[in-house]
């Protein structure tokens, strides 16, 4: 009989260790599910983000060519505008050059109207000499009167040669004027067309500058990409090898537990729970497992 009570004890004893093994298998499970529910909210995050990532890097890329057609189109008006100015001022360059030449012109034309009145004054002298000398001695008043014309025509010519010179040395000063004119504006010409060679040079420069920037803008954001899904596996990873350390820390525990209730000590939930749970929660307890805990045996016993 009390062999038969102690089996009957070892059965229930074992039922309750297969209850508990397989309502802690059942925790496993839930928990493993658990963890892949998280790893596949952790998987649809990552993938949400590397959208909008994608997102924003065209957007990035849109803005960066309107502005690099802004840009251009900026200095495409810069450089007409610059153009314009270069074409005008040239135009205003030929028209000095070709007032310089007639004024060279003119210089020349006054140069030889005053060698010619120089002759004609000479031959004037000339001929009032030849005139005195030809004057008979017994006429006076003829010879006065002739020397007064004569002096007054060589007055008259003197005052021409005057005008003339005035004009020319008029003349003269404006062709220097015009010559310092014309160097200043060489000059100014010479200085603008550099400036324009190196506004021009820098465009090129910032237009091959933005073309790097924009070819290491891209290599960037997949380093970016690259390091954020390196981020992202590696952060699974070690939630995995979390979960999975610590279920096999939990089934180690459960195994030393089984081991020692069935080899050391069968009695020692027995005695554990009582300390541990109160006497309402060890009394529903009982009630929860005493229908799976005793053997149904009136259909097998006589009546």
């Amino acid at each position: 009989m009390e062999g038969h009570k102690n089996n009957q004890l070892d059965y229930e004893s074992e039922k309750v260790e297969i209850l508990r093994l397989v309502q802690s298998k059942r925790n496993i499970n839930s928990l493993n599910m658990d963890l892949e529910r998280d790893m596949q909210r952790i998987d649809e995050a990552n993938q949400e983000l590397l959208l909008k990532i994608h997102e924003k890097e065209n957007e990035i890329q849109r803005l960066e060519s309107e502005i690099t057609q802004t840009r251009d189109l900026a200095e495409d008006e810069e450089w007409e505008k610059e153009n314009c100015t270069a074409m005008e001022r040239e135009k205003a360059l030929q028209e000095l050059e070709e007032e310089t030449a007639r004024l060279d012109r003119k210089n020349e034309t006054l140069v030889h109207s005053i060698a010619e009145l120089q002759r004609k004054l000479t031959r004037k002298s000339h001929k009032a000499t030849k005139c005195e000398q030809d004057i008979p001695k017994g006429s006076p008043e003829e010879s006065k009167a002739k020397l007064q014309q004569l002096e007054a025509s060589c007055a008259d010519q003197e005052k021409e040669v005057v005008k003339v010179m005035e004009d020319y040395a008029f003349v003269a000063q404006l062709c220097e004027d015009q010559a310092f004119c014309i160097k200043k504006y060489q000059e100014t010409l010479r200085k603008i067309e550099e400036e324009l060679e190196t506004r021009f040079l820098e465009r090129e420069v910032s237009k091959v500058l933005s073309m790097n920037s924009a070819r290491k803008e891209p290599n960037s954001q997949n380093n970016k990409d690259h390091s954020l899904q390196k981020k992202g596996t590696w952060f699974c990873k070690r939630i995995f090898q979390y979960v999975f350390f610590t279920t096999l820390f939990f089934i180690r525990l459960l195994s030393y537990l089984f081991l020692h209730i069935r080899l050391v000590n069968p009695d020692l939930l027995i005695n554990i729970l009582p300390k541990i749970l109160s006497r309402g929660i060890l009394w529903k307890l009982r009630c929860f497992l005493f229908p799976s805990l005793t053997l149904e045996t009136e259909d097998m016993l006589p009546h």
